[in-house]
């Protein structure tokens, strides 16, 4: 009988896992590859200047904003297109992308190349602080581009808009997301000019996904990202937000890894917040 269960519990143990996938890389794995992979570094070019992972090309995170200091609203496909051909990515490339290490800028970059068609993409888990910890080889010269045909298209699948999350709100069959804190999500501060949250919206805070090991930052396990989320339906559509679409690009990597059908919506709620003919909740008295 006891040997029955455990076989059972592998059973289920192994179905809960059926769509978990790694979407990851650690430093090791990068530093005996580096030749198989498309490089990015999304900081700053300063950053870049004074010291990269060698053969990586600058693909600053702030590109992926149509209008930073207005909402998180991604760069429009013209632009992208432009911006994607200049730094010579190709749709088919294997790719792993790293920021300093808070994780946020890698998985915004993450999801904005997973909605222009990009299917290989993988982040650098601690990002460049676990590469520079290491005394890994650093690179500070401009890795040579050569520019890619690459011709913009849109994954409506991973991109969340107003309307789209209007319909959400109705849905019962999809599901919705506020990755701000909760101070937020109850109504208690806000980077617009309304308080509260969407309608409809559970909280799981973006910084729930996340390990912090003294000064490095790195994503959970799938089993404990499995246990954070394990109350989601995987049947059901899910659209993730925040102030900007930046930090909930880290639940979206997150619930991409484990198999959820999801996206992210840019303008998030600076756009939201700030649009009085749209509905809020406020949990605050």
């Amino acid at each position: 009988m006891k040997k029955l269960i455990f076989i059972i519990s592998i059973i289920l143990l192994q179905a809960t896992f059926l769509n978990a996938f790694s979407l990851r890389l650690d430093v090791d794995a990068l530093k005996n590859n580096l030749s198989k992979y498309k490089i990015i570094d999304t900081r700053d070019a300063n950053s870049y200047s004074l010291g990269h992972i060698p053969n990586a090309i600058n693909f600053p995170v702030s590109l992926t904003y149509e209008h930073q200091s207005i909402n998180g609203k991604l760069t429009s496909p013209l632009k992208m297109q432009k911006i994607i051909q200049n730094l010579g990515l190709r749709e088919k490339e294997k790719i792993v992308i790293y920021d300093d290490g808070s994780f946020f800028d890698a998985a915004r970059l993450f999801w904005a190349l997973e909605v222009y068609g990009f299917n290989h993409v993988k982040l650098l888990n601690s990002g460049y602080k676990q590469w520079i910890k290491r005394g890994l080889a650093v690179s500070t010269s401009h890795t040579p581009i050569q520019k890619s045909d690459y011709i913009a298209i849109v994954n409506n699948k991973r991109l969340a808009t107003k309307f789209t999350t209007q319909i959400a709100t109705k849905n019962p069959n999809q599901l919705i997301i506020d990755a701000r804190n909760n101070k937020s999500y109850i109504g208690k501060a806000s980077s617009a000019k309304r308080f509260g949250h969407i309608p409809k919206a559970l909280n799981i805070p973006a910084t729930h996904n996340i390990n912090y090991n003294k000064e490095l930052v790195e994503l959970k396990g799938l089993s404990a990202l499995q246990d954070l989320y394990k109350q989601l339906d995987k049947k059901k559509k899910i659209v993730i937000y925040c102030a900007i679409g930046k930090i909930s690009a880290t639940n979206y990597f997150a619930l991409r890894e484990l198999g959820y059908d999801v996206s992210n919506y840019d303008a998030s709620w600076k756009e939201w917040g700030n649009d009085f003919k749209l509905p809020i909740i406020t949990i605050t008295k």
